[in-house]
């Protein structure tokens, strides 16, 4: 009885095996697992793409002569990816001394403030938050 080159016994294969009661002579063993199907196929679905900055956050980074770096974008946009797998749709997302709101539905990032200027460092209507 061959394997399919895929890896899997055909419907014949195993009607045979359950009806007839015949082995197969070679084992299967899955190349990936089924959560790297499942991350890859998501993935495919729903592309990275770079977190967008609303008008307002954009006014709060100049008003605040707040820059980010070329990394500190990257960290920024892997810490929404976090945040929408974990299921968050308001996030704060911490980076370094700076604190973004972060839209996650939308992937925008609706405020910007260093943290040494947030009033008593309390943070309103988000439910969730991502520390990078």
């Amino acid at each position: 009885m061959d394997i399919q080159k895929n890896g899997f016994l055909s419907i014949e294969q195993v009607q045979d095996q359950y009806l007839h009661g015949t082995k197969s002579k070679q084992t299967v063993k899955p190349e990936t697992s089924f959560s790297d199907i499942l991350r890859d196929k998501s993935r495919a679905v729903l592309p990275t793409q770079d977190v967008k900055f609303s008008k307002h956050a954009q006014n709060r980074l100049t008003d605040r002569n707040i820059s980010l770096s070329e990394e500190q974008m990257t960290r920024l946009n892997d810490a929404t990816q976090k945040a929408s797998a974990k299921g968050i749709k308001e996030s704060l997302v911490i980076l370094d001394s700076l604190a973004f709101i972060v839209n996650i539905p939308n992937n925008t990032v609706v405020t910007a403030l260093d943290q040494t200027e947030s009033e008593d460092n309390v943070f309103t209507n988000i439910d969730g938050a991502v520390i990078v």
